[in-house]
């Protein structure tokens, strides 16, 4: 079986279209024993209306994919299967798959990032002497896209290790750092959750064969990456647990910290409320008191004062309040 892959013909962010001859696609589309892949990256509308008319989209899948922000799903129409998935860098990628075609959209994400349209190109180009069937192709899109999610994932729980054993060992010198780091990873892990979660529902559902375009070679391909979204979604819960535990050790850091601290003021404070009574005792101003006239009384004050304050910072050096 042939390949036409017209993947480096691509419609650019500058809205220049490297395919001279749109009505080419139709043409190839309709040869039997061709496979057509179609990458589009951030096309505007007329790039759209050309592939939708090639391919016969459903406008309500093309509206979709157009304003993209869509929950990862599978939707069923007359001639073809939209797929909505998102890349490890949160960057949408549609599919549209066709008895022997399948058109990819890509969108940027906010850091200016997508999907990793090399990868996947140089992959299947390797592989599709042996399978050239458009089930292997969106095997192949779909397994280096959940792929990414295990990288992204790695690097989450590698740096949530690097924070608790910051934690641990107490070697936080910004707390409020550390703390606005954790939230801002919880955050990131929760956004991370509802792409994943919903897109491992959306390979089940394919690899149990509701799309009709792809074969039982790919479906028996697609039960590796199903797995692996299995396991992408208990590391990510793994992962939420341990940052609600670093959540917690960091508090209760903060906490004994202050604990500490407040200790240490009491002890002073203790240690100061002897002397000042001692002072205020001989400070009073009546006209009959001990001491008054005797010629080492300032000095017995002093002495008095300083027995204490020793006394009172041995006590609680000794209960390691100091």
């Amino acid at each position: 079986m042939a390949v036409v892959s017209i993947v480096a013909r691509t419609f650019e962010t500058d809205g220049t279209s490297h395919l001279h001859d749109p009505a080419e696609i139709a043409t190839i589309v309709e040869r039997k024993g061709e496979l057509v892949w179609v990458d589009v990256l951030d096309p505007n509308d007329d790039d759209f209306a050309c592939i939708a008319e090639e391919f016969g989209l459903h406008p309500l899948a093309v509206e979709d994919a157009r304003k993209h922000g869509q929950r990862p799903k599978l939707e069923h129409y007359a001639n073809h299967s939209f797929v909505v998935a998102y890349s490890r860098e949160m960057a949408e990628v549609d599919l549209f798959i066709g008895p022997g075609w399948l058109v990819t959209v890509r969108e940027r994400s906010p850091e200016g990032h997508t999907c990793r349209i090399d990868a996947i190109r140089n992959r299947f180009q390797r592989e599709s002497p042996h399978q050239t069937t458009v089930g292997h192709l969106v095997y192949v899109v779909l397994d280096e896209v959940v792929d990414g999610y295990l990288d992204r994932a790695d690097l989450i729980e590698d740096e949530v290790e690097q924070i608790e054993e910051c934690i641990i060992l107490d070697q936080i010198d910004d707390p409020q750092r550390i703390q606005t780091q954790l939230l801002g990873m919880r955050r990131e892990l929760l956004r991370f959750r509802k792409v994943v979660l919903p897109l491992r529902d959306v390979l089940v559902r394919i690899q149990r064969g509701e799309v009709e375009s792809i074969d039982a070679v790919a479906r028996e391909q697609l039960q590796d990456v199903v797995d692996h979204a299995y396991r992408v979604v208990d590391q990510l819960d793994q992962e939420r647990e341990l940052i609600a535990n670093a959540v917690d050790a960091h508090q209760s850091l903060i906490a004994n910290r202050m604990n500490q601290v407040m200790k240490r003021m009491t002890s002073v404070g203790a240690i100061l409320i002897a002397s000042t009574l001692i002072a205020g005792i001989y400070g009073m101003n009546f006209e009959h008191m001990p001491e008054l006239g005797w010629k080492y009384g300032y000095a017995w004050a002093l002495g008095l004062m300083a027995v204490t304050t020793v006394l009172g910072y041995r006590h609680f050096k000794k209960k390691d309040w100091l």
